[in-house]
Formats: structure tokens, sequence, C-alpha cells
């Protein structure tokens, strides 16, 4: 009877403390003595017109010096002059690497992959300066380097996988840009001078990729021809004034995607080939959408559409999705080839290159056997490889061009190999680190005996003159 009692005394004790714990924490107010921080009362400064919303395209500029050269060369927009990435000056390069490289000089850029264009001389590039938080379009010297102008605008951008993707177009009168979010600018390329600028987000209700805006201008003929996705699909801007000549309808709204509007002559009349989120597509010189189809439609796609012969066109796109091969006659669309990456050719982020009748690329990292190795397929069946470079040499996801019979090629970690140009065989011919970085994803561009080549945050020029 004695433990009964006591225990029942227990039991009372602990209910009693439980209900007084829960009414004191149902009373007590633990932030009682807390303030409410009012906007301002840190004293940090207000924030200054670098967001997203409030933009002033080409509103900076400074200019260091003029420019004396005798240097004709031209890689004047993404993939060369021809669209083609092959460089067809008559200019004998290396073949091996004597001793070190000839680095003649190096630049730091903000984080990304943006790559440069070449005009008689000078080197475009538009950078993103992190410190300022700002879109620079660059001007340097080809031989030295050097700053000639440079002018930008502030854009608050968040870093992912880098910042800056695009390169810029050339002529002998305008330059036009694309910034990571959408902003389009167009100067004087000679002096720099700002001519207009089109916020594509704004205006166009566009929706910028995922990694931010990836494809390249286009000048054709004084125009501007840009990708914008949203109202319209494409857009063909005239240089000189900013005035928007034409806009190619959207109804099926297709967004925009990395990869850059190609040039095709067909049946006789110009199309702009375009692989937008959505489909793919021809677009006439006056904006009319001569042909579409959405048998291919990947969720990103970044190399540009091949332009082969007889109506033909070869795409490709990473992440799994991997290639086709169609014929565009009239509005008709035929897919002859259509295939994932361990069936052929494919491709994660550079464009393939066509020479006499061969396709040449660097197979993605989901591509079975053959991940990461050079590969040559005939541009009629590009399920059948000619030739791989095998287990020993693989390669990442950077760019390859050619020039003087033979391939130029640059792996993630920044280095330089020489592969012989050839429908037989892989041969590598020599290959040396140039950069220490990581990432070194922007395109290569080749001018009077200059090789420009980046990682994420730094780009060298090298000499690949071959003395006599």
């Amino acid at each position: 009877m004695f433990k009964h009692r006591i225990y029942i005394y227990i039991i009372i004790f602990f209910a009693l403390t439980g209900i007084t714990a829960f009414i004191y924490w149902f009373q007590h107010d633990p932030v009682a003595d807390f303030t409410a921080n009012e906007p301002g009362q840190d004293n940090r400064p207000p924030r200054s017109a670098d967001t997203s919303d409030n933009v002033i395209i080409g509103e900076k500029f400074a200019f260091s010096e003029e420019l004396k050269t005798s240097l004709t060369g031209k890689w004047n927009r993404f993939r060369g002059a021809d669209f083609d990435n092959i460089n067809k000056e008559n200019i004998k390069l290396i073949d091996k690497f004597e001793g070190e490289p000839k680095i003649v000089w190096k630049l730091e850029l903000g984080e990304g992959h943006a790559a440069p264009a070449i005009y008689n001389g000078k080197v475009y590039i538009l950078d993103y300066n992190e410190a300022k938080k700002a879109d620079v379009l660059r001007c340097l010297s080809l031989e030295t380097g050097k700053e000639l102008w440079k002018r930008w605008y502030n854009v608050h951008i968040k870093r992912n996988h880098g910042i800056s993707r695009t390169i810029p177009a050339v002529t002998d009168k305008y330059v036009v840009t694309i910034g990571p979010k959408g902003h389009v600018m167009c100067c004087n390329s000679a002096n720099g001078d700002f001519l207009w600028g089109i916020d594509i987000q704004k205006q166009y209700n566009s929706e910028i990729p995922f990694w931010n805006t990836g494809q390249c201008p286009l000048i054709d003929n004084d125009i501007a021809i840009i990708a914008t996705g949203g109202k319209a699909l494409v857009i063909g801007v005239e240089c000189a004034t900013g005035k928007i000549l034409w806009e190619t309808p959207n109804p099926d709204n297709w967004k925009m995607s990395h990869s850059s509007i190609m040039p095709m002559i067909l049946n006789g009349q110009k199309n702009y080939v375009y692989a937008a989120i959505g489909g793919i597509c021809g677009i006439s010189e006056s904006g009319k959408l001569l042909w579409k189809t959405i048998e291919f439609a990947p969720s990103v796609v970044a190399p540009s559409p091949v332009i082969l012969d007889d109506g033909k066109i070869f795409i490709t796109a990473g992440y799994s999705f991997g290639s086709m091969l169609f014929q565009v006659s009239g509005n008709t669309v035929k897919v002859l080839q259509k295939f994932k990456p361990t069936e052929g050719m494919a491709c994660e982020q550079q464009t393939p290159v066509l020479y006499n009748g061969f396709l040449y690329s660097i197979q993605p990292k989901d591509a079975g056997a053959s991940r990461n190795q050079f590969v040559c397929c005939k541009k009629d069946d590009c399920t059948k490889f000619v030739y791989t470079s095998g287990n020993d040499s693989r390669f990442g996801l950077g760019p390859y061009i050619i020039a003087d019979n033979n391939f130029f090629i640059v792996d993630d970690d920044g280095t330089l190999s020489i592969i012989k140009l050839s429908t037989d065989k892989f041969e590598l011919l020599d290959k040396k680190r140039i950069l220490d970085g990581q990432d070194a994803w922007g395109p290569i561009a080749i001018a009077d005996g200059y090789l420009l080549m980046r990682d994420s945050k730094q780009m060298v020029c090298v000499d690949i003159r071959k003395l006599n």
C-alpha cells in the first residue's frame, strides 16, 4: 500500500512539473527584447543601376590608344567568316612545338567562356567585370594585347558555371554583342562609338536560357540577326540605326537556345537556320518562316546547325539527346537519320566541323565507348565512324578548329593538341599545356598566325607561325 502511494505521488509530481513547464513556455515571449530593423538602418549604400531591371546599354566608354598595324587577318564572328570553323589564310603554321609555346600576351578575364573575334589586327571580346558588375566590350591589339578602348554598362549577374559566353560579330563598320542577360549592343567597330542597344528580355519577353545567353550575333548585309524567343522568334535590326526591320512570329512560343543562327542557300534563297528550344526552322531574309520541324526539340541545345549540301542539315545536342540528319525541300522536312550519342556522331557543346565531305567532332561524355574521343564520319551517314582517336586520346568539352591542314584542339585543362587533318586515321602530331586553369571551353580564333584561346579566367595569344 505504501509503495502504491509513492508511485501515485511520483506521477502527480511529474504531471504538475509538465503542466508548469507548458504554462511557462506558452506565456514566455522569446523575442520580447528584439527590435525590428528598418530599411536603411544598417547604413548600407543604396543599390545603384547595376541590376538587370535598370540597364543603360553602352552608357560608359574609355579610350586608351590608336592602333597602328599592318595585319589584315579576320576571324570576324562565331566560326569565322564562312561559318565553318576553318581558317583559310595562306600562312604556314606549326605542326609541333619546338620548345616552349610562343605566348605573345596574356589577359585576365571575368569568369566565363566568351571568346574573341579578330578584325584587321584588333581583338574584340565581350567580357564581364565582376568587380564593376558590368558587361564590357574590350577592343585590344592582336599583336600586343594592349587595350585600345572599351565600352560597358552595369548589369548585375550571378555566376553560373561562368558568366559570359558569346562572341561578337564584326564588320568594317559595326560590332554587335549579346550579353549574358540578353542585352544587344551595336557600336562603331573602329572607335567604339555607341549606336544602339536592345534589351531583348524586356522588349520581347524573352526567357534567357539556363547558364545565360549562349547564342552569338550575326551581321548579314549590315543587318543584325538575333534570336529572341518570346514575342518574336527572330528579329532583323538595321545596324546603322537600330531600327527593327522585321520580326518572325512565334505562335508556338519557342524559346531562345544557346545555339547560334547559321545561314544557308536553299533553292536559290537564303535561309537563316535556327535550332530553338521547341524545334528547328528556316527563316527568310525578310523574316518569313519558310519551314520548321519539331523532330529535333531537346530541352538544351548548344551546338549550331551544320549546313551540308542538297538541303541537308546536321544538328546535335548534349545531355543524351543525340543527333539528327535531315533534308529540307521547299517547306518539307525529311528526317534521314536520328540517333542517340551511343549510336553515332554527337557533341555536347561545340559544333561539328565539315571538311571535304567529312564531319569531325568530339563525342560527349555519354557516348558510351567513344566518349570524349575525336571522331570522323562521312557526312551522309553519321552513325558510322571512319575512325576515332581511341581510348588513349580523349578530349573534353573544348573547341576544335582547322588551320593549315591540321586540327587545333583545346582540352578542358588548357592543353593544345595538333591533329593531322585526315580522312583515314587519327594522328596526334603534338600537344602542349598552354593554360593552367580549367574549363577551357571558349572557341578558338586564328588570324595572321596568332591563335587566341582561353580558360575560365584567362585568355592567351599564341604565335603559331612556322619559321622558314
